[in-house]
């Protein structure tokens, strides 16, 4: 099998994810691993020319932001500015960790039109800075019925739908909470099951599924193909903990339609820069 990316399909929805690429194999012996920025936010805040310019050498293929503003910038820089430093690093700009937050309490009398406003001027950035997608990278944790998700569901369906008529996706990622239930109801699975695959696919944080007293195959095997991006993550550095089972998610892949891996470090036990090498040198030799 060749060395692929994105998802392949031949009907439905699957269809648009042609024109994003191929799908990740785990016998495809792929190399090509993202990361996630937030794993070096100090170091980023400090000099991102640098720190990005370590990343391309480290190995990586593909950048996560996690820094975008309502100025229309990413670390300061503008879109163009910031594909152009992070293409001349070696790597290409992937991907975005931003959203707009609705607290639960206002998801009845909130200004939509403002909303609109925002996620327009935000795509058009996003799209600048050569992103192929946009991840909300969390949503409220108080949700009392599903009746109140399911303007969640709506709303990111609406998002996907302006992100794929600017050639972007629009993606969801999750922490442990979305697998507590609301009204006898996982979260998540909700979220899954109620918005558009057509216009919302899932970042799975394998850690926090595990964190959530979940298995990330089980999700593969029971929503296959929804999870087009992976974060690969562990306690601290991957493999660190022995907590989340990386053998059978690789195992168990291609089912899950993922797109690309990313890498994310939040805790360390070396300096943020050599946590982030050591885990992509623990997951390009376990794959």
């Amino acid at each position: 099998m060749k060395r692929i990316k994105l998802l392949l399909a031949l009907s439905g929805w699957m269809c648009m994810a042609l024109a994003y690429g191929q799908q990740y194999s785990s016998n495809s012996g792929a190399k090509d691993i993202g990361l996630q920025l937030y794993s070096l936010r100090d170091d980023c805040s400090k000099d991102f020319q640098a720190t990005i310019t370590a990343v391309g050498k480290m190995g990586y293929k593909y950048v996560e932001a996690a820094n975008y503003s309502d100025d229309g910038k990413f670390y300061g820089l503008t879109p163009e500015a910031y594909k152009a430093t992070v293409e001349a690093a070696g790597m290409k700009s992937l991907s975005s960790h931003t959203t707009k937050i609705i607290p639960v309490a206002d998801l009845k009398t909130v200004d939509w039109e403002k909303i609109w406003e925002w996620w327009d001027a935000c795509i058009d950035a996003h799209k600048l800075a050569g992103m192929k997608y946009i991840v909300a990278p969390s949503m409220p944790n108080n949700f009392k019925t599903l009746s109140d998700l399911q303007i969640y569901c709506d709303y990111y369906n609406k998002i996907g739908e302006k992100c794929n008529a600017k050639g972007i996706r629009f993606g969801y990622h999750n922490h442990s909470y979305e697998f507590e239930k609301v009204e006898g109801k996982i979260m998540y699975d909700y979220l899954i099951e109620n918005t558009n695959p057509a216009l919302v696919c899932f970042q799975m944080d394998v850690y926090w599924v595990v964190r959530g007293q979940q298995s990330p195959v089980k999700y593969f095997q029971k929503y296959p193909g929804r999870f087009e991006l992976l974060h690969i993550k562990d306690h601290e550095e991957l493999g660190q903990s022995g907590m989340v089972g990386f053998d059978a998610i690789f195992n168990n892949i291609d089912k899950s339609g993922a797109n690309y891996l990313i890498v994310e470090v939040e805790k360390y036990n070396y300096t943020p820069k050599e946590s982030v090498q050591k885990s992509l040198d623990y997951l390009l030799k376990i794959l």
